[in-house]
């Protein structure tokens, strides 16, 4: 594999964070991008560069998982951001994936699994904890699905397509002998047009044409 995927860790107890920030470094094949022990600090750690993963804690005081994940959307930020926390309450998990979320992982997950699990989140899927999965089948909104791809210039379909393989911003715009920044122009782009929240959503919608 390439280039390490980075991951900044949203959470606010500090002994946990220091847990997770150890694990994330035991694999080569992620870097520590940073910690943020709130909402205010992951958004002023990602404002001059963003990491490939955010990981982010749900129960935080003063701005939540949520607030932070909204925030997070409406910035314009396309990395990947996974939810870490100990809530299995449906109304959270269905929340949260509706706000932005590409995955939704519990505390209790297996050190092994977790990694496992980035991984996949960076290959363009959602990763739901097994025993939260089945809430997700209350999410499937029926919504005219073909439209917006109809409306889409030749190289926003282009982008799509790499972004449904996975792709970061870094690799499509390696590819494509264009700009990182012009890939995020595009990527944001395409978001709004397929009224998606999150790539993986938009991934999902694509493919399920």
């Amino acid at each position: 594999m390439g280039k390490p995927y980075s991951v900044l860790v949203v959470d606010d107890h500090p002994l946990l964070r220091r847990g997770i920030c150890q694990l994330i470094t035991s694999d080569s094949d992620f870097t520590l991008f940073g910690e943020a022990g709130s909402g205010l600090d992951a958004l002023s750690a990602i404002e001059e560069n963003e990491p490939d993963i955010v990981l982010l804690d749900l129960n935080m005081k003063g701005m939540t998982g949520l607030d932070t994940l909204n925030s997070l959307r409406q910035e314009g930020v396309t990395s990947r951001i996974v939810i870490l926390t100990v809530s299995d309450a449906k109304q959270d998990v269905i929340r949260l994936v509706r706000a932005g979320a590409d995955g939704y992982l519990l505390k209790d997950t297996e050190p092994d699994l977790l990694l496992e699990k980035l991984k996949q989140a960076m290959q363009g899927h959602r990763v739901i904890s097994e025993s939260v999965e089945d809430y997700l089948y209350e999410l499937k909104d029926a919504i005219d699905e073909k439209d917006w791809i109809d409306n889409l210039t030749p190289r926003e379909l282009q982008i799509l397509q790499l972004v449904a393989q996975g792709m970061s911003n870094r690799t499509i715009s390696e590819q494509l002998h264009i700009s990182e920044g012009t890939v995020k122009v595009h990527v944001k782009n395409l978001l709004r047009k397929a009224n998606a929240k999150s790539r993986t959503e938009m991934a999902v919608r694509y493919l399920s044409q």
